[in-house]
């Protein structure tokens, strides 16, 4: 058995060696390396606590991906602050059952604080929109858009949280290109389906198409649509015209959700807050905190105007489960708001960087990013082998390999050639994607680490890995 100076022991090792994780995260190697082991059995005895921390500190050394570093620019992956990584482990020690006031007080009230915190960071009325913290924005469009189809439901006299979809016309889900895979996983989960999805788009990079939408909305049959803004295209960094959008909602009866997983971040500043305009008229929200908010994985959130809407839909009851009310006073149960039930307290780290950082220090780390991104934009002009992809205003910078001499139609195999040797250096992590037809790198910004040596040293390891490729005759004759 764990005595409890072993467990002194474990975490004052651990914390060592965590100091020196984080103290060396801006030099080690960004991607993984070593080979992965072969999968043992299970042993019949085990080899001890210290042992057993001491193996996952060897394998974290040789296998982790340095996504808390500054030079990881894949995902729109955000670091860690201090504060929410003190918070996270606050929240490992006291191992709360945030699904209830019942079971956790403390992880119940904070995240009904850290809720109005974020509405009021995104300059939402706090008393208007409710919501709760969700795995990441792939549950948060997942309950948003099931509060859409509950609403859709109810306009024609069904409840489908208990009488399901059977007999109902199907549900048209009108979007843009620049709509995110997730939103189809959550129709797919919700019994909607992926090709419930219809896209209105005017070009190669998505665009809305604002007449075709409306005259589709202009000629519905079997009622109302739910439609889909996206706040902050994966690739681009682009948004939908939320605002014109919302005018468009308004006037056929149509639910808006919005899918901010990290272009919501956009209204914290003055100088891209115009970007997300109409997002205050929406029905439902979904973002990230792990993102841009830079808290640790996992970390999503969801904002609703109709809380009563994601309670029928996720409502839990059991007569083992606390009551909504007790001896006359309320119980908060956010787990009947959300898919989860068992529910870790992710409002600790939340709460934590919001007190510590407020609203001007979140501000003050989204417009460095934004001077990051202007950077990457410049030095790209200023190459003579490099192409800006698009030209976006936040954080997500698409650009590609075009030295002269090089066919264009042998770019994409240069630019997949290039992103796997950028990976297999080392020394920075960039993603790579197929966008406006072409094969392209998209760094994107986010971790409060990051600075404009950074990014320099992006542009330098994605031109000497095209370099090499050239010199290795890639792409071929």
């Amino acid at each position: 058995m764990t005595r409890d100076d072993d467990v002194q022991n474990l975490l004052r090792g651990l914390a060592e060696w965590s100091i020196a994780y984080l103290e060396g995260v801006g030099e080690r190697r960004v991607s993984a390396g070593g080979a992965r082991a072969e999968l043992a059995t299970l042993p019949e005895r085990g080899v001890g606590d210290t042992a057993a921390v001491e193996r996952l500190r060897d394998l974290a050394d040789v296998r982790s991906v340095a996504s808390a570093g500054p030079r990881f620019f894949h995902w729109v992956v955000g670091g860690v602050t201090p504060s929410a990584l003190a918070a996270d482990w606050l929240a490992s020690t006291v191992d709360q059952i945030a699904s209830s006031t019942t079971g956790s007080p403390l992880g119940v009230d904070l995240e009904e604080q850290a809720m109005r915190w974020l509405a009021e960071l995104f300059d939402l009325d706090a008393d208007t929109w409710s919501g709760a913290l969700t795995t990441g924005a792939t549950t948060a469009n997942f309950v948003g858009l099931g509060a859409a189809r509950q609403w859709w439901g109810a306009t024609h006299g069904v409840d489908v949280a208990e009488s399901g979809l059977a007999g109902l016309p199907r549900v048209p889900v009108l979007s843009s290109g620049f709509v995110h895979a997730s939103v189809e996983k959550a129709l797919a989960m919700l019994g909607l389906g992926r090709g419930s999805c219809e896209r209105f788009a005017r070009d190669n990079r998505g665009t809305l198409d604002v007449e075709a939408l409306r005259a589709r909305l202009a000629g519905l049959e079997h009622g109302p649509a739910i439609v889909v803004a996206t706040a902050g295209e994966v690739n681009s960094g682009r948004f939908d015209p939320i605002d014109e959008l919302a005018d468009l909602c308004a006037e056929h009866g149509a639910w808006l959700h919005v899918d901010g997983a990290f272009g919501l971040f956009a209204r914290v500043s003055p100088r891209t807050r115009t970007l997300a305009r109409g997002v205050e008229r929406a029905d439902s929200i979904a973002s990230d905190a792990h993102k841009w908010l830079n808290v640790p994985y996992d970390c999503g959130f969801v904002l609703a105007r109709e809380k009563s809407l994601l309670a029928k839909t996720f409502r839990l009851a059991a007569p083992y489960l606390p009551p909504s009310t007790s001896g006359g006073r309320a119980v908060s149960v956010p787990a009947n708001l959300v898919p989860e039930c068992s529910r870790r307290a992710r409002a600790l780290p939340v709460f934590a960087t919001l007190l510590a950082n407020g609203r001007a220090g979140v501000r003050e780390m989204v417009e460095r990013h934004l001077d990051l991104a202007a950077h990457l934009r410049s030095r790209i002009a200023e190459a003579d082998d490099l192409e800006l992809v698009d030209d976006g205003e936040l954080n997500v910078v698409p650009f590609r390999l075009a030295p002269q001499g090089v066919r264009r139609r042998d770019l994409d195999a240069l630019n997949a050639d290039a992103g796997r040797r950028v990976l297999e250096d080392g020394r920075v992590y960039v993603g790579m994607t197929r966008y406006r037809s072409v094969v392209c790198f998209r760094p994107a910004i986010a971790n409060w680490r990051t600075r404009t040596a950074d990014v320099d040293l992006l542009v330098d390891a994605v031109r000497q890995s095209g370099q090499r490729a050239l010199r290795d005759g890639v792409p071929g004759p």
